[in-house]
């Protein structure tokens, strides 16, 4: 019996091991991050924190001991062993300050910290060894992450064996309440080795003095690079109060290549570099800060105090392992020549709001709600941009979008409150009988649309919110709102560009002659899509079905220029259309790109020159690309046609990091296929939305992630589900009576999905643990059950049942061990190859089809 009991006891703990591989290591990391965010306020004491989760991650919780500073510019040391002797990676920080209480911190890594103590003032030095900076924060920067693939190599033979965070804590005016303060960074660390090495390479002005009262003052920096290759993948820059701009280069035979632009007055965290920047051997990296001196009555040097300047351009960058290295440094300028051409955008100070300067500067005067919104947006946009593209996009199958009453939805846009705006047909179809041969407007006598062409909706509910353009359009194609929330919008029938204002029912500017197709500086000719450039105000169209040019126009209509031609025969080259159908601007690249439908590409071009300057193309594609949307942070989204018969490729979405052209992502609609999506439009929060002009429907997508973090309305009542899993119920009872029965149903409703959302319920643990026994007790009675009716009570067990022997009867079983349970459908995050092709070279392909009209 005790043999029995063994074995039962044995089962039970394979089945807790198991039921317990259903918590992710990423999610145990997740919770813990979240819910550390209570410690910043309280002391942790001398035992510092340590979090092993699954076999191969664990987080470690650095912060300062319970210090109190005692005078302004105080600089605090502390040290942390790494708690493993092996090699481990650090693959995340997430930090833990206020800017009101301190300056700045740094993260370094070494093996040998200057002294031994709980913590010590650094002007007794950060390490005795040479030391690596591994991290840096201020100005209420966001958590940095690092791509998937690239860690800091800590720990092993080689690699830093203790942490030592340096906090300055510069107005010590918030202590005066004599409270304790333990700010700090947490790390996420993992075993699984990264197949690419992450380091730190520091740009630092040493010598640089700022005049009183002097406007101007050029901090240069230069360094001739002499190791092996490195790529650029995020930076940081850093002053103090007297820094308006900070930029960074690399030059290569004479040219320039912006790594990274950026003000120091703006949180001070790592930002992603936007173009892929390689270094080789040779190339100089240079960086420049921007200093004036106004309001200043002393010289003000390069120093360690908050009275004092610095000028430090950040790069992270990373290497092949076997080449790796972790840290390096330029402080001289090696060839001060060279910045008579530092391209002048170096020059241009990025303009801050006077009331984020007061709140990056520590000041305590009361803001209005207005400034604190802004603040809040555009903090959480500039986190929205810190190295994170990792992400999947769904369909938000609650939006209720589908069932909208729409023509042919021919255009999208987003407007200044990030209302989802929609330009259809109405009652118009586009078909074989719309035009002649010479692109003349056959069916004149409809007359104009008199339903409102341009609805402006909810982007959550779909709810209408304003509409207009009765009466005006034919044939409604591209939209797109300008800086200031007027409407731009292109009619294929009248061939002309409109600009609306949003509650003017009379256009303010029209281009192009009415039902009048041509291709002169007056004439368009079917143009398709229409954009204005935020910062010059200059317009941009796409024309267009029987053209196959761009054309700038001046901020009031005048002709500036245009490029492009007829695609020809065999190769289609740089420069040359077959239906340039929709337009996205890069304004902070200066850039336009145009998706090149029947080219199946994506081009793009200067916004100054309408110079050529890269060509994004894949086989996933196909034959057609209709719509491209650019996203600040990097991301551009498209989709393609459907394929001609023949063709694999199928209709969806794409997501694409800019820099790189890659493919991140590909995405569908659930409920029902794409037909013929005709154009896209995504938001910085990354919701994209769909226009299909053969379905007559917009689908709205976002990232799995915002799917997290949704709020589900549904009969009256609205249930807000947050990634901690905490559920807000707010009941609308609207005078029904049933509404109580029905907050009711749905609470049982919403704890069902929070279950299988948040992982395995301590209910499921349970039952997984207590069928088996249940069921291996059955079992075990029914045996000797059947044993007594066949033996009597002569049987025997032989010391016990053998739970090999016993499963290996069964078909499946293996001796190599219990089969691992499943575990899809958990909270376990999985890493899957996104199976995208390479970007491609033009090649040379058969002329598809006439194209079809839309």
């Amino acid at each position: 019996m005790a043999g029995f009991v063994n074995k039962l006891l044995i089962l039970l703990l394979l089945f807790q091991n198991i039921c317990l591989g259903f918590r992710s290591p990423l999610s145990v990391f997740k919770r813990y991050k979240d819910t550390s965010r209570s410690l910043s306020s309280e002391c942790l004491g001398s035992d510092q924190p340590v979090i092993s989760f699954g076999l191969s991650d664990f987080a470690l919780d650095i912060r300062m001991p319970a210090v109190t500073p005692k005078q302004s510019d105080t600089y605090l040391c502390m040290s942390v062993p790494l708690p493993v002797d092996d090699e481990a990676y650090v693959v995340d920080f997430k930090p833990h300050a206020s800017m009101d209480t301190v300056h700045h911190m740094l993260l370094f890594g070494c093996n040998e910290p200057s002294s031994a103590e709980n913590y010590w003032d650094c002007d007794e030095g950060t390490c005795k060894d040479k030391s690596n900076i591994l991290y840096a924060w201020a100005r209420n920067a966001p958590p940095t992450r690092l791509p998937k693939g690239v860690g800091f190599r800590v720990g092993g033979e080689t690699g830093s064996r203790y942490f030592v965070l340096q906090v300055h804590y510069g107005d010590i005016s918030a202590f005066r309440d004599k409270h304790k303060d333990c700010s700090g960074v947490t790390l996420h660390l993992t075993h699984q080795k990264q197949p690419l090495i992450a380091g730190m390479y520091l740009m630092m002005s040493v010598n640089t003095v700022i005049p009183p009262g002097k406007k101007v003052v050029d901090a240069d920096i230069a360094c001739h690079y002499k190791r092996s290759p490195m790529h650029l993948f995020a930076y940081r820059v850093h002053t103090h109060r007297l820094g308006k701009v900070v930029s960074g280069y690399r030059v290569r035979n004479g040219q320039w290549t912006l790594i990274g632009r950026q003000s120091p007055q703006l949180p001070q965290a790592f930002y992603p570099v936007k173009y892929p920047v390689d270094i080789s051997y040779d190339d100089i990296l240079a960086a420049r800060c921007v200093f004036s001196g106004e309001g200043r009555t002393t010289e003000t040097h390069i120093g360690g105090t908050a009275n004092d300047e610095m000028c430090n351009f950040y790069i992270m960058y990373y290497m092949e392992a076997k080449h790796a290295v972790s840290y390096m440094t330029c402080t001289q300028n090696a060839n001060p020549e060279m910045f008579r051409n530092i391209p002048q955008e170096a020059n241009i100070p990025i303009p801050v709001k006077s009331d984020v300067l007061k709140m990056m500067h520590g000041h305590n005067e009361e803001t209005k709600d207005s400034d604190a919104s802004y603040l809040l947006q555009q903090a959480k946009k500039e986190e929205a941009e810190v190295l994170d593209q990792d992400f999947h996009v769904e369909e938000a199958v609650e939006w209720p979008g589908l069932d909208l009453k729409l023509g042919q939805v021919s255009g999208l846009a987003l407007d200044l409150e990030n209302n989802l705006v929609v330009f259809h047909r109405g009652d118009h179809v586009w078909d074989e009988n719309s035009f002649d041969s010479k692109f003349v407007y056959q069916q004149r006598g409809l007359g104009p649309i008199e339903q409102n062409t341009i609805l402006v909706l909810n982007p959550s509910n779909a709810k209408l919110l304003h509409s207009t353009g009765k009466s005006l359009f034919y044939l409604p194609h591209g939209l797109s709102v300008d800086k200031n929330g007027n409407y731009w919008v292109t009619d294929v029938a009248l061939h002309q560009v409109f600009k609306l204002g949003a509650n003017d029912k009379e256009p303010l500017l029209i281009l192009g002659v009415a039902l009048q197709p041509g291709s002169d500086k007056t004439h368009f000719c079917q143009p398709t899509d229409v954009a204005v450039d935020p910062i010059t105000g200059s317009i941009y169209v796409s024309d267009g079905y029987c053209n196959s040019r761009i054309i700038q126009f001046s901020p009031n209509g005048l002709y500036v220029m245009q490029w492009g031609e007829e695609t020809s025969l065999g190769r289609s080259r740089p420069g040359q259309f077959r239906i340039p159908h929709s337009l996205a601007l890069i304004p902070d690249l200066s850039q336009l790109c145009v998706a090149d439908r029947e080219n199946g590409r994506i081009q793009c071009f200067r916004l100054e020159t309408g110079e050529f300057t890269r060509e994004i193309k894949h086989k996933a594609f196909g034959t057609e690309l209709f719509a491209v949307s650019y996203v600040p942070g990097g991301l551009l989204f498209a989709v393609n046609g459907m394929p001609y018969p023949g063709e694999a490729e199928s209709v969806q979405g794409f997501v694409m990091n800019f820099s790189t052209g890659e493919i991140i992502d590909t995405f569908i609609p659930l409920r029902k296929g794409f037909e013929m999506p005709h154009d896209i439009v995504a938001s910085e929060d990354r919701t994209v939305f769909v226009g299909d002009v053969h379905a007559k429907v917009v689908w709205k997508f976002a990232s799995a992630e915002k799917m997290e973090h949704r709020s589900v309305k549904k009969a009256g009542i609205e249930v807000q589900e947050t990634k901690e899993s905490e559920t807000i119920v707010e009941a609308k009872l609207k005078n029904k009576p049933e509404s109580t029965d029905l907050l009711k149903n749905m609470n049982k409703q919403h704890l069902v999905q929070q279950a299988s959302s948040t992982g395995v319920s301590f209910v499921l643990i349970t039952t997984l643990l207590i069928i088996p026994v249940v069921v291996l007790l059955a079992i075990l009675v029914f045996i000797r059950w059947r044993k007594t009716i066949v033996y009597g009570n002569n049987w025997k067990g032989g010391g016990g049942i053998n739970l090999g022997n016993f499963f290996a009867s069964h078909k499946g079983y293996s001796r190599k061990g219990f089969d691992r349970l499943s575990t899809e459908g958990s909270d376990q995050e999985k890493d899957e190859d996104d199976g995208t092709d390479s970007e491609e070279e033009c090649s040379a392909s058969p002329l598809p089809p006439a194209p079809s009209s839309s």
